[in-house]
């Protein structure tokens, strides 16, 4: 198992928590114990033996702690191969490290709160990843604990051992070098930000460096049974990344995810309180209303039958009255929302049928929405998220949309963007009635998001993602009872699009912002 005992350990940890545990047990077996100021003063606390870095080094921290542990008789005592580094280790009067227990500072969660610069770069960590690099490299015969997650299972093979095994000390290395990654990408994110602030730039990096820490255990299978899938989360954590999931239900798939995403997204667009839902990652219904309860009946009557085995957004808290509405519909995948009353879980898990296996979500947004990836044959595809409003809203026809007309396009509008394109939703002034989306062909679209909204649609507003290329979708939309569109504009037939629009009494308004969705 090439088992290197542990007899000299090295701790310096922002996040103590499990710390005394882990040391206590090292102590326990004999390990000497070296740390930092702040580490330090926590084990001393709880009773045990402890020698400062400082010394060892015989040199003072300086600096305000700027400068502690950045010193040969540290990282020669991390660094060292044996036997064959032996002779400098005794020349120079170094013992030599085989754990090291080093977690960074807070960099992440200083950037979460907002914190001024000058706050924010006293929280970049120097010399803890020089440890955690210097340990992982030396894997050979140093342990590194890079994280409290990982002192359980180190505990039961150091207590079985008196050390851990080669792999083990693989794995540790591995999950030090991708924890150095991802602090070093959140800082340079974060002062690429700040800097921005003061120096606006319209390009993208020319160098971009994802890291990403895979958020819990890997999910079962990814889009099929034969793909492997996981989610990854950025740091700091949000969003999905740092979804909380409600007691029971059954485990989060891949598909669940997107939809997820989806569902997030749409419902953080919806005016308070609003519910979407969600299938095969498109909408299929959305509503707001005077009560959550109210627009959860609106936007599940946009398609009842494509509803069955939905993901649904909600953006205001799950209520019992909100629980009880749940239960009346048919099955449920999952639910996302910013909260869940705990009444609400135990009435949504006591449903017959579906409630055990739903997955209840508390997720928000990001407050920053960040950049856009997509994977592409030997590369990823970068862009900023689809945030821009409406350029423009122009009145293009002889006949303006009146008050009720006004306010289902700004609805539909709303909506579209999260519509695969081509992408058409027909909709009331709260509510979706039919979307069709994914469509080659325009028209096409035009014609299943009738269909679905079938006699709601006499009256109702028309949105769709992009310009009409032809009047054969305005003249689809009218027969449908279609009264206002809203649309960017930009085709070469715009003055044919708005001639045929006037002849047929149609408001139509030009946005000059394209939601394309690919």
């Amino acid at each position: 198992m090439s088992i290197v005992p542990i007899r000299r350990a090295l701790l310096s940890v922002a996040d103590k928590s499990g710390l005394e545990d882990l040391a206590a047990a090292l102590a326990e077996r004999g390990v000497e114990l070296v740390s930092t100021g702040g580490t330090a003063r926590v084990l001393r606390a709880a009773g045990l033996d402890v020698r400062e870095v400082s010394e060892v080094t015989e040199h003072p921290e300086i600096l305000g702690g700027r400068v502690k542990s950045l010193h040969p008789k540290i990282h020669g005592g991390l660094l060292a191969r044996l036997p064959q580094d032996a002779p400098d280790l005794e020349r120079c009067g170094i013992e030599p490290f085989e754990l090291v227990v080093v977690n960074l500072y807070r960099f992440e969660e200083a950037v979460a709160a907002g914190r001024p610069l000058d706050e924010l770069v006293e929280e970049i960590d120097i010399g803890g990843p020089a440890m955690l690099r210097a340990s992982a490299k030396n894997f050979a015969r140093v342990a590194l604990l890079s994280d409290p997650s990982h002192y359980a299972s180190f505990l039961e093979e150091f207590r079985a051992h008196g050390g851990v095994s080669l792999a083990t000390r693989r794995s540790l290395a591995l999950a030090g070098f991708a924890r150095t990654a991802a602090y070093d990408q959140s800082i340079a994110a974060a002062l690429a930000a700040r800097f921005a602030e003061d120096a606006p730039s319209a390009d993208l990096p020319a160098r971009l460096v994802v890291s990403a820490v895979r958020a819990g255990a890997p999910l079962r299978y990814g889009e099929n049974p034969h793909q492997r899938g996981a989610l990854y989360a950025f740091a700091p954590a949000a969003g999905l990344g740092a979804l909380r999931r409600r007691e029971g239900g059954k485990e989060l798939s891949y598909n669940n995810l997107l939809d997820l995403d989806a569902a997030l997204a749409l419902s953080a667009d919806l005016p308070r309180p609003g519910v979407c839902v969600v299938k095969h990652a498109g909408p299929c219904g959305a509503a707001r209303g005077e009560t959550a309860t109210e627009a959860l009946e609106a936007a599940w009557a946009g398609d009842p039958l494509s509803a069955f085995g939905s993901v649904l957004g909600v953006n205001v808290e799950v209520d019992l009255a909100l629980a009880e509405a749940l239960c009346a519909k048919g099955f449920i995948e999952a639910i996302v929302a910013p909260s869940f009353r705990d009444e609400a879980v135990a009435c949504l898990r006591a449903r017959k049928g579906w409630g055990k296996s739903v997955r209840l979500v508390e997720a928000s947004l990001p407050a920053e929405p960040g950049l856009r990836l997509r994977s592409v044959a030997g590369g990823l595809l970068v862009q900023d998220a689809d945030r821009a409003e409406a350029a423009r809203w122009e009145v293009v026809t002889r006949r303006a949309p009146i008050p009720e007309e006004e306010e289902a396009l700004r609805f539909a509008w709303t909506c579209v963007r999260h519509v695969r394109s081509n992408a058409i939703v027909i909709a009331g002034p709260a509510a979706l009635y039919g979307v069709g989306g994914g469509q080659p062909s325009r028209v096409d679209a035009v014609g299943i998001a009738a269909r679905k909204a079938g006699a709601r649609a006499r009256g109702a507003a028309l949105a769709s993602d992009a310009f009409f290329p032809f009047a054969d979708g305005v003249e689809a939309a009218a027969e449908a009872g279609v009264r206002a569109i809203v649309q960017p504009g930009g085709s070469r037939r715009d003055a044919e699009v708005i001639e045929r629009a006037d002849a047929l009494d149609l408001a139509m308004v030009f946005t000059g912002t394209r939601h394309f969705r690919h």
